[in-house]
């Protein structure tokens, strides 16, 4: 008889894992899937069934126990999703096409008409464009804080605030919130607190047992790790995760086909192993760009110099590979370095196997306009990387 039924199978009494590594490697023996290690990949669109009254049943719990339409609920996606909660310590995760479809479904899972937002200042573009000027046009007001500050977020909270939005770190001038400090405001307001975890993968930082409600990534980055798919997740308790899947998951649309999923869950199978890798690799080249003449600060908070280094120790286990620095040379040489250099490939995202640069002109605390160049290290031989920045350095003075 053909059920759909979800119940795992052939489950043995084992310890519940506890590693990162061991989290990910380990499953149960399933006998549904006849013993493969690797989740099959199902790509079908709809599931049939043998009765309408199975039928009916079905459509009643599509989100528990069965399988109906893969747009609701599909087997491979649910299987990453499974990991992904595990290793944020989530009780739910829910996957999207991408980080900007799990950041907006999240947030409209939580504001409605009247509500109020806050909002790191240096939060992701795509996200404060969305909270600041897209949710303009349904009667949500959004305000933006100096995230690195817990009395900002004090200070700027009103009575119809329902939710406070953080990304720590940032990903271009890398600030740090305190996940802790402002996750109890939050609650002492009956706000409700998303964070993009993007940056420190939840092999680094687990905002959820920091007191944060839902934690959002971009499959894109770190989790999938070779640059070849795009997606988004959000993780939380199932008090805020089933309303979500009920209305903004199931209704806008934004899901993950079964492809992706497996695409990511094979990147995901080494993602602790990639993570060592970064953080050596992004710590010696960034070490080494704090002692070059022609920059003014590096941005990373793995660095003692890092003004918020102490928080990154308490809330952080470890560093990922992205980073900037400040520099007072003109924006135009900072350009040409980056076209120079050979193994830095000028792009957007960061997350992959390959290094990537870009330059940019940002505000800083004062004020005052900045010129920033913005790093992601790979998995390249870190010492191959720091002669490229040198030698492309050293061949704009010899002009």
């Amino acid at each position: 008889m053909t059920s759909h039924n979800r119940k795992s199978g052939g489950v043995n009494d084992a310890p519940e894992p506890e590693s990162a590594y061991t989290k990910i490697a380990y499953d149960p023996l399933d006998t549904r899937h006849y013993g493969a290690v690797s989740m099959p990949v199902y790509q079908n669109s709809l599931f049939a069934f043998e009765s309408y009254a199975q039928f009916e049943q079905a459509i009643q719990d599509e989100n528990g126990q069965f399988h109906v339409y893969s747009r609701g609920n599909n087997p491979t996606v649910e299987y990453l999703e499974r990991k992904l909660a595990e290793l944020e310590g989530g009780e739910r995760a829910k996957c999207f096409g991408s980080g900007m479809a799990a950041i907006s479904a999240a947030v409209l899972s939580v504001v409605g008409q009247g509500d109020h937002i806050l909002c790191s200042n240096q939060a992701y573009g795509p996200a404060r464009e969305f909270m600041g000027n897209y949710l303009k046009r349904f009667g949500v007001e959004t305000t933006f804080v100096d995230g690195s500050s817990p009395e900002a977020w004090k200070a700027e909270a009103r009575p119809n605030t329902k939710l406070l939005y953080l990304e720590s770190p940032t990903s271009l001038q890398f600030e740090l919130q305190d996940l802790a400090a402002v996750g109890a405001f939050a609650r002492s307001i009956g706000a409700v607190t998303i964070i993009d975890n993007t940056w420190a993968t939840p092999v680094y930082q687990q905002p959820l047992r920091l007191g944060i409600d839902l934690v959002v990534h971009s499959i894109t980055k770190y989790i999938s790790g070779h640059s070849d798919c795009v997606g988004g997740v959000v993780i939380g308790p199932n008090r805020l995760m089933e309303s979500l899947i009920r209305s903004e998951y199931m209704l806008l649309g934004g899901i993950m086909t079964a492809q992706t999923a497996a695409t990511v869950m094979r990147g995901l199978r080494t993602l602790p192993l990639r993570m060592e890798r970064h953080q050596s690799s992004g710590l010696k080249v960034a070490r080494h760009l704090s002692g070059r003449p022609y920059v003014r600060q590096v941005n990373h908070p793995g660095l003692p110099e890092h003004p918020q280094h102490e928080l990154a120790l308490r809330q952080m286990s470890g560093f990922g590979s992205l980073f900037s620095i400040q520099s007072d040379e003109p924006l135009d040489k900072l350009k040409e370095w980056a076209t120079r250099l050979r193994y830095f490939k000028i792009g957007v995202s960061w997350g992959g196997f390959e290094s990537l640069v870009t330059v940019h002109r940002l505000p800083v605390r004062s004020g005052e306009m900045r010129n920033f160049v913005r790093f992601f290290v790979g998995l390249e031989n870190p010492d191959d990387l720091i002669r490229d920045l040198d030698d492309a350095w050293a061949s704009l003075q010899d002009e």
